[in-house]
């Protein structure tokens, strides 16, 4: 698959709105939504785990040409901590638990909305790449410490 891409994350938007997912966009995805200058191959989402939401998130999955296996949809419903899915459009990591997040609702909290995408804040998207501790993402803590400085003094929520 390609690079992430604006249309990717509209088409997320749209068809998780119709069907009234409750989700964030986290990692670099979400990053790029905010405006860091970066590339990443897939989507990252941090989705509410509940039963209903995971129902929902199937039905938007299915609706944006994603290949469900009964083994995918049961998963979802029952909220695994993380899925990776190459199977649709484009790759989509689905996360109802993500490292260094405690709860949805906190990260809900704290959550930017950008043209409709309802985005993590940069803090959060900094202790979930901290927590990993994988070394693509310690590379990219200082790029993503710097863009939060420069974004905080364009006056973002801090």
């Amino acid at each position: 698959m390609g690079a992430f891409e604006y249309r990717q994350a509209e088409e997320i938007r749209d068809a998780f709105g119709r069907h009234g997912v409750q989700y964030l966009f986290i990692g670099k995805s979400g990053a790029i939504l905010l405006g860091f200058p970066d590339t990443t191959q897939d989507a990252d989402i941090f989705v509410e785990r509940s039963v209903e939401n995971g129902r929902a998130l199937v039905a938007a999955l299915r609706e944006l040409d994603f290949d469900l296996s009964d083994k995918h949809v049961a998963e979802i419903e029952r909220g695994k901590d993380f899925i990776q899915l190459k199977n649709g459009p484009f790759d989509l990591d689905r996360i109802f638990a993500p490292d260094g997040i405690e709860r949805f609702e906190d990260a809900w909290k704290r959550h930017v909305d950008v043209e409709g995408f309802p985005v993590c804040h940069p803090d959060d998207i900094i202790a979930s790449k901290a927590a990993t501790n994988r070394i693509k993402d310690r590379e990219s803590l200082p790029r993503l410490q710097s863009f939060r400085e420069y974004w905080i003094r364009q006056g973002r929520k801090s």
